[in-house]
């Protein structure tokens, strides 16, 4: 007679926690400014204005974008800002970075309104692997949303993670 196979990774009452399972769909671009520069380097203000009141920012409809400038120009905040009047009533989201910043700035965000209290002295794993582009700080930020609330956490997948912090019991 065989030992019976137990799968205790189904019987604990551990959580898996996905980050992926809050992405955000909607197109993430990367807008640069330095077209509406002269020689890509030099801010003119009536020339730029003219550029904004001309480009369809409707093309930008339920997108996610952070403004940058690929040149070495020193461009002003009020120039970002005028871009960013035009945009707020088309995009989800506007920030001035990298496609990086603004993955970060987007969880940050949904992080911040995450309810944890359903990982109350439960033990959670952090999902590690995802096909969506996952930001390395929303790993961080999701450890300091549950720190405190959850009994322990680890990375990875429930057959090999990593333990990263374990609540102390009370003496």
């Amino acid at each position: 007679m065989a030992d019976e196979i137990i799968n205790r990774v189904a019987q604990s009452k551990l959580v898996t926690f996905d980050l992926e399972d809050y992405y955000p769909s909607g197109e993430r671009v990367l807008f640069d400014i330095s077209d509406w520069l002269m020689e890509g380097l030099i801010l003119r203000e009536k020339d730029f204005r003219n550029y904004v009141a001309e480009h369809d920012w409707s093309q930008h409809k339920n997108q996610y974008i952070a403004l940058h400038c690929s040149t070495d120009a020193i461009v002003p905040a009020w120039a970002y800002m005028l871009v960013s009047v035009h945009l707020t009533p088309f995009v989800e989201k506007v920030i001035i970075g990298t496609l990086e910043h603004l993955e970060t700035s987007i969880y940050q965000e949904i992080i911040g309104n995450l309810d944890v209290s359903d990982y109350q002295d439960k033990p959670v794993i952090i999902k590690g692997c995802a096909n969506k582009p996952i930001p390395d700080n929303a790993y961080t930020m999701m450890i300091q949303k549950l720190h405190g609330t959850a009994r322990s956490i680890m990375y990875g997948e429930a057959c090999s993670s990593v333990p990263l912090y374990k609540k102390k019991k009370n003496a």
